[in-house]
């Protein structure tokens, strides 16, 4: 198997890309080409309440088995996530939840922070990067895991203000 020019490498960025694969690994002539890609996010949807459209009633009918009727469905949570603020990556590298493998994590779920606590460490070009708290709160996610590679914009953590 031959070399892959530059436009099949960018092809199939391209479908590494589209089709939310976490990673593609190619091995040929002794080079090997690692394409990591991002995996998609699901995707929540909430019904907004809007002005009532004119209906027509038709008599019930019964579910079919195994599907849950409207009374059975899970009502979903009254806001919950209202008070959180989500603090994300202001550049791309890899993330580290402590100052080294041996020592324990900046901060854990369930950790009381405030304004300017070093909550990780993102590298970035051979550089450490300190990402500190912009908000004082309760840590009540942290998204990526330790040693994950990050991207600009990515979740890192949820806090609930206060």
């Amino acid at each position: 198997m031959a070399l892959l020019n530059f436009k099949e490498i960018l092809e199939l960025i391209d479908k590494v890309s589209a089709s939310g694969l976490g990673a593609v690994e190619v091995e040929t002539s002794g080079v090997r080409l690692r394409i990591e890609g991002k995996p998609r996010e699901q995707v929540i949807v909430r019904e907004v309440a809007s002005a009532p459209a004119p209906q027509t009633i038709a008599a019930p009918q019964p579910a079919p088995a195994g599907v849950a009727t409207p009374a059975e469905q899970p009502k979903p949570a009254e806001d919950a996530d209202a008070d959180l603020h989500i603090i994300t990556s202001p550049i791309v590298g890899t993330f580290y939840s402590a100052a080294n493998p041996e020592a324990d994590p900046f901060v854990r779920v369930g950790d009381r922070i405030s304004k300017g606590a070093v909550l990780c460490i993102v590298e970035a070009m051979k550089l450490m990067n300190e990402i500190e708290s912009d908000v004082d709160g309760v840590v009540t996610k942290i998204f990526p895991q330790n040693g994950q590679p990050i991207e600009y914009g990515e979740k890192l953590f949820a806090v609930r203000l206060g």
